[in-house]
């Protein structure tokens, strides 16, 4: 995959907020060991805005 853009990820999550917010978490996963959905010899962040563009990675349902 080419450079990762926000508005990649906006498709997704369409709150830069959350965006920021989800990208963190699951940036923190990756760090402590969570296995990557995508391939890639990126940092922690950078792979997980990758999971977010491609929807591998999306907020749960408050209602669950």
């Amino acid at each position: 995959m080419a450079r990762i853009t926000i508005e990649d990820c906006l498709k997704q999550e369409s709150s830069r907020f959350t965006l920021v917010h989800l990208a963190a978490s699951r940036a923190r996963q990756l760090l402590k060991g969570a296995p990557r959905f995508v391939e890639s010899e990126n940092k922690e962040v950078v792979t997980a805005l990758r999971e977010i563009a491609i929807g591998d990675v999306h907020v749960a349902d408050k209602d669950s």
